[in-house]
């Protein structure tokens, strides 16, 4: 036989755990006040910025990696491992291409902008 909760008692439970989220972020933003305010002043460092070549480099590598892991969901299915189910191909397939699409429209405009730069009057 099923058991039911009563409404309102999992309502009670569910306002009761709401109070005790806000209770804690409130406790959580009182001591961040009071951090700041007690606790010595910092000063920042700015992190540095990362190259265009670094941040390019970081984007073909992962777009290689999505495809790579495409490419062995494919052949796992392929091979009728019981692990891996079409929906599983379709997605990877998709995010693979999707991701190539994005890094090839990058590539364009970074190779229309280059082209822009060294036609423009000195």
């Amino acid at each position: 036989m099923v058991q039911r909760a009563d409404i309102n008692s999992v309502l009670s439970e569910i306002r009761n755990m709401r109070s005790q989220m806000m209770e804690n972020q409130r406790i959580e933003q009182d001591n961040n006040i009071r951090g700041r305010v007690d606790g010595p002043s910092r000063v920042q460092e700015t992190p540095e910025t990362p190259r265009f070549s670094d941040m390019l480099s970081q984007a073909v590598g992962s777009v290689n990696e999505l495809q790579q892991a495409s490419s062995d969901l494919k052949t796992a299915y392929d091979m009728g491992d019981p692990n891996v189910d079409i929906t599983r191909v379709m997605i990877a397939s998709e995010k693979s291409s999707i991701s190539f699409e994005a890094l090839t429209q990058v590539r364009n405009r970074v190779v229309k902008a280059y082209e822009d730069i060294m036609n423009m009057p000195v």
